[in-house]
């Protein structure tokens, strides 16, 4: 049997929106109690039956999702597997997931919820990994599910270099892509050293969606102005999926109508319903891999304060992970100020690329920065950074090209297919490897 699962406009109390999430609960512990992680966690008895005992339970974090690789939080039987994902594993033991059909039509869903709707008459340059994490393959779910075109450009592979996707934007009339905003900036820079204007030459294009890094609000509008469209933000995980997408306003709203949404303190382990903190989420429809408490371990803040957009849903303001902090003296110095900083320099400088580093009592920044404005830049950063972030820094400009080599953003490399025979002046070194 089919769950109808709530939409936009299905509630407009917070009450309400409450009472949905109170009505989930039991099927959500239930579904808990077949997984042997859960049984394991939580003893003999495994999840309360009784909805009023969710607040006694212990957050899931992280680790434990990698200690039970691959399958030890499955909790339907393998057939009922639609598909599996990781994480990248950079950490070592990578993360496991994995979603039936049903959980698939919540993900899709939930991603497909943008204020910049997708149609049947859209394309969709999806520009984030496929391989084995889940973005890729959600966006492609969800564009399919509005009748969208999908070009699966994927960007980790060498089939798709930069000078490519320009090509596609202008070649196929993409109307929206999904990346990390970081991409955008390049594919800028990659129009630009390939003769072309993202301002005016992707007539087109209407929307560029973005995620899976920390934005700051400097750096989401140079990257709007640069290609002249809006900038849609989303938030979400491998282990979740979307757990947040943009409203016309501009905000982060949290989809508290499929998921529970909870704060951590990190510092007393203390949970509320909002604040500053480290999110917490129960997906509400997920069956093959339920989690209850999940601790995603991002920083964020969460409030319930009325937003112009209407939408009756907490928002979120997501800073990242605290591992994404360095300390300059005894000042903590993150990505997300940073760039909000450097983003805020003039448009006119040309400012795309940069990178910082601390050292001990002082922050080293550099930037590309054609010669023109290079000694304004520089003078500009430094004095914002230490008016700003109190610290002592040292900024440096280096010409445009030097960050980001030219030769990468525009050549297109041969995409070779295995083979084990050779001619007499062939190179027969790369029999059977290809790349």
């Amino acid at each position: 049997m089919t769950v109808r699962m709530p939409h936009l406009g299905d509630w407009s109390t917070y009450d309400e929106l409450a009472a949905l999430q109170r009505e989930r609960l039991p099927q959500v512990l239930q579904w808990a109690a077949k997984s042997p992680f859960y049984q394991a966690k939580l003893g003999p008895a495994g999840p309360p039956t009784d909805p009023g005992r969710f607040d006694a339970l212990p957050t899931t974090v992280k680790t434990e999702l990698r200690d039970n690789y691959p399958f030890g939080m499955l909790a339907v039987p393998p057939t009922e597997l639609a598909t599996y994902h990781e994480s990248s594993g950079s950490t070592g033991r990578p993360t496991p997931s994995y979603y039936t059909e049903a959980d698939w039509l919540d993900l899709a869903e939930r991603f497909a919820r943008k204020w910049v709707g997708i149609g049947a008459s859209d394309t969709l340059l999806v520009r984030t990994p496929y391989a084995m994490l889940l973005t890729g393959h959600l966006a492609h779910a969800a564009a399919r599910l509005k009748g969208a075109t999908v070009v699966p450009g994927d960007n980790r592979s060498l089939a798709m270099p930069y000078a490519r996707v320009v090509r596609a934007l202008a070649d196929l009339d993409v109307t929206m892509t999904w990346s990390m905003p970081t991409e955008c900036l390049l594919w800028a820079a990659a129009a630009r050293a390939l003769g072309h204007s993202p301002e005016h030459d992707f007539p087109a294009l209407r929307a560029l969606f973005v995620g899976g890094e920390p934005l700051s609000p400097a750096r989401r509008a140079r990257i709007g102005r640069l290609w002249g469209v809006p900038v849609v933000e989303e938030y979400g995980s491998t282990e979740t999926g979307t757990l947040a997408g943009e409203c016309p306003e501009g905000r982060l709203h949290l989809w508290a109508d499929r998921l529970l949404v909870e704060v951590c303190d990190p510092a007393t382990g203390r949970i509320t319903r909002e604040g500053a903190g480290q999110l917490v989420v129960t997906p509400l429809y997920r069956q093959a891999m339920p989690l209850l408490r999940y601790n995603l371990e991002d920083s964020v803040e969460v409030s319930y304060d009325p937003c112009a957009c209407g939408w009756v849903l907490p928002t979120v303001k997501v800073l990242g992970r605290a591992v994404y902090g360095h300390r300059v003296g005894t000042t903590l110095i993150t990505q997300y100020e940073l760039e909000d900083i450097v983003y805020r320099l003039p448009y006119e400088y040309g400012v795309l690329f940069w990178r910082a580093q601390t050292a001990g009592d002082h922050l080293r920044v550099e930037i590309e920065v054609p010669a023109e404005h290079a000694a304004d830049a520089s003078a500009e950063l430094a004095a914002a950074l230490r008016r700003e972030l109190d610290v002592t820094c040292r900024v440096g400009c280096v010409a445009p090209g030097t960050l980001v080599p030219h030769d990468i953003l525009t050549r297109v490399p041969d995409v070779v297919k295995p083979r084990s025979l050779f001619g007499p002046d062939e190179d027969w070194n790369n029999a059977v490897l290809y790349y």
